[in-house]
């Protein structure tokens, strides 16, 4: 349980004060994967190798985790998550705060 979300990992799903937020897999993968590491800042170039594994290195582009945070803050937020938990540090990465 995070800020009012509870994961569970077995079944891979999401909710929001008891009401589901469907997320793909790249989606929750991400939410994790922050969660994991709040309050640090995690650097797009270490969401990009999270994401796409082996892959990461062969994008010349990681605009694909922009899109992934952008599906993922809006998704939360219409469950009425406080978009706040995500900050974007500008040149750098992402942050949970909690």
């Amino acid at each position: 349980t995070s800020n009012g979300l509870t994961i569970n990992l077995l079944s891979k799903e999401v909710f929001f004060n008891e009401e589901e937020v469907v997320l793909t897999k790249k989606e929750f993968d991400l939410l994790l994967f922050l969660i994991g590491n709040k309050n640090r800042v995690v650097s797009k170039n270490a969401l990009a190798e999270h994401l796409s594994g082996d892959m990461a290195d062969m994008l010349d582009n990681q605009d694909f985790v922009y899109a992934h945070i952008k599906n993922l803050k809006g998704k939360l937020y219409k469950a009425g998550h406080n978009n706040d938990s995500i900050k974007t540090i500008y040149g750098v990465g992402y942050k949970w705060i909690e």
